[in-house]
């Protein structure tokens, strides 16, 4: 089916709180590119771990559904950001296209953190180290892919935790990369936790290709049962992690750590206070404007 496209122009100082007011306002996908039309050949998808787009002016784009939902989230995101545009935003009929191959052709092999490469289906790094672990990831339209500074900053952390025996709980699980990278690290099982029906989907085929399927649940909110989770991530957004607060917390084991993204760095501070009297919080991990908060569970 068609997609509905909205575009505009925009400092690029301002791409993130952009990109993450789309986010919230229902788009499927954000691709952040250079306005102008000469630099089309530098596209970038998501920003790469520790890069920041060097272009004054960048344009943004997002995907909507093109039925009702969609246009009216369409237009409220346009009326929204029309005073952050330098350029009046613009809402088109985007034709089919399989996306989730045109993005793949765009992506490579990367690394995270020592251990770590996330791998475009059948592709693999040039050297490959005996103790490499490979995550082969389609991503379809449920994003996680490793190229957004807040997937990039949970897969390093993921890499450095002793995950061995342990039990994880991945809220906000995408296309299910962080839970399968936790298994691919030794988490003895997963649970992977998402509302959204398509990144359900993204994650049970995912988990299938990696062959990491029978460590794995993967439910929706409202279905799952109650755990006390060794490790928690969730790689949201603020306001959601505000409100899931509680119940991340009601969670986590006498003993958890929790790993917080999707966070801009200036609502780095809210998000901590609201786990600091159950979470010893550590000082936030940045990417460009992004920021990672780490805990460890307090005695009760």
């Amino acid at each position: 089916m068609p997609w509905l496209q909205l575009a505009l122009i925009a400092d690029r100082k301002q791409a993130s709180l952009i990109e993450a007011a789309l986010e919230n306002g229902g788009a499927l996908a954000v691709t952040i590119d250079a306005a102008n039309d000469v630099l089309v050949a530098e596209q970038i998808l998501e920003p790469a771990p520790n890069v920041t787009p060097l272009w004054r002016r960048v344009r943004i784009t997002a995907l909507f559904d093109d039925d009702p939902q969609g246009t009216m989230q369409a237009e409220n995101a346009a009326a929204a950001l029309v005073n952050s545009s330098l350029a009046p935003p613009r809402i088109s009929v985007l034709d089919d296209r399989p996306w989730e191959r045109v993005w793949l052709e765009e992506l490579e092999p990367m690394r995270f953190g020592r251990r770590l490469w996330v791998c475009p289906h059948g592709q693999r790094p040039e050297i490959i180290d005996a103790e490499n672990l490979i995550i082969d990831l389609d991503p379809g339209l449920a994003f996680g892919t490793g190229h957004h500074p807040t997937t990039a900053l949970c897969l390093r952390w993921l890499d450095g935790l002793p995950l061995q025996g342990l039990t994880l709980l991945d809220f906000g699980c995408g296309s299910g990369i962080l839970s399968i990278a936790a298994l691919k690290l030794g988490a003895r099982y997963v649970f992977a936790v998402d509302h959204d029906r398509q990144a359900m989907g993204a994650t049970v085929d995912n988990a299938r290709m990696n062959g990491v399927m029978d460590r794995l649940t993967v439910t929706h909110p409202e279905q799952m049962s109650s755990i006390a989770a060794d490790v928690i991530v969730a790689n949201i957004l603020a306001g959601p992690l505000l409100a899931l607060a509680p119940k991340l917390i009601e969670l986590s084991s006498a003993e958890a750590q929790i790993g917080l993204s999707g966070i801009l760095a200036h609502q780095a501070s809210q998000v901590a206070a609201a786990y600091a009297e159950h979470f010893m919080m550590q000082p936030p991990e940045i990417d460009s404007d992004w920021v990672l908060l780490t805990g460890k569970r307090l005695p009760r």
